[in-house]
């Protein structure tokens, strides 16, 4: 992830932005994106969830809030 680097003003300056963008990384790796070995994603295969969640989804749960 690029938040990690400091080459350009894309860093995250409050720490709390930059755990809101980790923690939304890694969902998206985790529920969203289907890993090419797998054939599906690590949390279908870990069986949290039984189906690939959408992007809109995965918005969806920051607007509940």
């Amino acid at each position: 992830m690029r938040r990690f680097t400091r080459l350009t003003n894309g860093h995250s300056e409050k720490i709390d932005n930059h755990r809101q963008a980790v923690a939304l990384h890694y969902m998206y790796y985790n529920f969203c994106k289907i890993r090419q070995r797998l054939r599906v994603t690590p949390a279908m295969e870990s069986r949290l969830t039984d189906r690939v969640w959408s992007l809109e989804e995965l918005i969806g749960l920051l607007t509940e809030k």
